[in-house]
C-alpha cells in the first residue's frame, strides 16, 4: 500500500488550482446601488459599476430588475434610470436576488462566475469549481 504525505498532497492540489483563485485573496465586494428618487423616476447612480463588480452586462442587470420592479427603464451613461419610485431599500433587496440567481456558484459559493449559452439553455459556469448549473430564467 502507497503512503501518502498530506502536505505533499495539499501543494499538489495547490499547484493545479486556476491563476484567479490562487491570487483572490480579497473579498467579492458589490457597491451599494447609490439610489435617488427624482419625481416619478428612481435613479440608481452607480449601476455601471455594480455590473462591472458582479462581471456582468448592465442590459442583463437592468432586464432582471426592471422585470422584478415591474417597470421600465434604461442605462444612461453610467446610471440607470427606472420608471416609478423605488426604495433603496427594495433595489438593494432585488440586487441581492440577481446576486443569488446570476453570481454566486451554487456549488462551491464562489462568485467567480460566468454564463454560457448552449442551443436554447444559459448555465451559470462556475470558474473556481468547474460546475455548471442551469439557469432557471434569463
Amino acid at each position: 500500500m502507497e503512503e501518502f504525505d498530506f502536505d505533499k498532497l495539499v501543494d499538489k492540489a495547490y499547484e493545479e488550482l486556476p491563476e484567479n483563485i490562487k491570487h483572490h485573496s480579497s473579498r467579492f465586494e458589490v457597491p451599494g446601488a447609490i439610489v435617488t428618487i427624482a419625481g416619478s423616476r428612481t435613479i440608481i447612480e452607480n449601476f455601471v459599476d455594480i455590473s462591472d463588480a458582479l462581471n456582468r452586462d448592465p442590459n442583463h442587470l437592468l432586464k432582471f430588475l426592471l422585470r422584478e420592479v415591474g417597470s421600465a427603464g434604461t442605462v444612461e451613461g453610467r446610471r440607470a434610470i427606472l420608471q416609478g419610485r423605488f426604495s433603496p431599500y427594495l433595489i438593494a433587496n432585488k440586487m441581492k436576488k440577481y446576486i443569488k440567481e446570476f453570481v454566486i456558484c451554487p456549488v462551491c459559493g464562489s462568485p467567480d462566475t460566468k454564463i454560457v449559452k448552449r442551443g436554447r439553455f444559459h448555465f451559470l459556469k462556475c470558474e473556481a469549481c468547474g460546475a455548471e448549473t442551469p439557469i432557471q430564467h434569463l
